[in-house]
């Protein structure tokens, strides 16, 4: 299909947070490891045959980098980028550490607060919830973060405390992006948090970061046979608002992956492994385990919507207890994932 037009967004032109209730989610936390030493430079540095190369800097797990974050903050950035852990919440309210957001928190900028030590600590805790040099191009959109532009344009902000067993959260947002790490300070949870991503670019588009996740799940359908797709097909479009992402104990939409062949079934498991490819091992670990306990992969639904009249699906969504995985293709991509253990009854 063409390339999409520019749209009037009204999620992303918001500055403001796009609050999803009953998201609640936690981060596994250990290190993640990046790449290795370059070991024939320095063996010829050795022999003096080659000028010696700096030795790489070790990697280092995201939770330890935001104490030494947070350890360096003066007075006056802390009143900046440091908030309560429980900041925002009462009543219905989510907390603020909770929400979404399509720009830095409080238009308090990276490159408007910290000192450049402090933003290359803020873009290492950013690289170490990523898989990989891969997982990062994607997180950061080829290093654009969409329409921030840069990474200094973006936010970092600390809830809580990180130092000894306190309960803290790191909160990094920009345009079409809110991830987090808060060493599960929240048990039971995937992600640190809600979690939000997109790009600009229509989801079917190859300049798409994320458009390999829009193949995997069409791979999927294109298995389908057409008692299947009817199945699959859901009637009304799951929306973006808090009640679409609210988990719910039955009734989800699509079909059922205990409803599939082996063949269409490993397909599914394909499309798990590449929506959660780029962010760090113990985090996608945390996910499939939590799906384990939540009852397994088999009760976990994948669902498609189009408008009528439209060639082409607008929604696909991945639904089960304790698991909402929604993808908005079209206009362009805007993802928002919501996965803990689910309350027993």
């Amino acid at each position: 299909m063409s390339e999409q037009a520019k749209v009037q967004c009204p999620d992303c032109d918001a500055p403001d947070g796009v609050g999803r209730r009953d998201f609640l989610m936690t981060v596994g936390g250990s290190a993640v490891t990046l790449a290795g030493l370059e070991l024939v430079p320095k063996t010829l540095a050795a022999q003096g045959t080659a000028p010696a190369q700096p030795a790489p800097r070790a990697a280092r797990p995201a939770e330890a980098l935001i104490r030494e974050l947070f350890s360096g903050l003066t007075e006056v950035q802390r009143g900046q980028v440091v908030l309560p852990w429980n900041h925002g919440a009462g009543g219905n309210a989510i907390p603020t550490r909770l929400r979404m957001y399509n720009a830095s928190l409080n238009a308090n900028n990276i490159g408007a607060v910290y000192t450049p030590v402090q933003r290359d600590l803020n873009e290492r805790i950013l690289r170490a919830i990523c898989s990989d040099e891969e997982g990062h191009r994607r997180i950061t959109r080829n290093g654009t973060f969409d329409g921030s532009g840069n990474f200094q344009r973006c936010g970092a902000h600390i809830f809580g405390d990180p130092t000894g067993a306190n309960q803290f959260a790191w909160v990094f947002s920009g345009h079409h992006l809110t991830v987090r790490c808060d060493g599960n300070s929240q048990a039971d949870t995937a992600f640190g948090g809600p979690m939000y991503y997109g790009h600009s670019p229509d989801g079917y588009s190859q300049r798409n970061v994320f458009n390999f996740q829009t193949r995997s799940v069409m791979s999927v359908w294109e298995a389908l046979n057409a008692n299947q797709r009817r199945q699959a097909t859901m009637t009304a479009s799951p929306g973006e608002q808090a009640p679409s992402v609210r988990h719910r104990r039955e009734g989800f939409p699509g079909i059922a992956m205990r409803d599939l062949t082996a063949d269409q079934r490993r397909l599914v498991e394909t499309v798990m492994r590449d929506l959660i490819s780029p962010y760090r091992r113990e985090d996608g670990d945390e996910v499939m385990e939590l799906i384990r306990r939540n009852g397994g992969l088999e009760r976990i639904h994948l669902g498609f919507f189009k408008p009528a009249g439209s060639e082409n699906w607008t929604f696909w969504r991945l639904e089960g207890p304790g698991f909402v995985w929604n993808y908005r293709v079209l206009e362009h991509v805007h993802c928002f994932v919501n996965i803990a253990l689910q309350p027993r009854a």
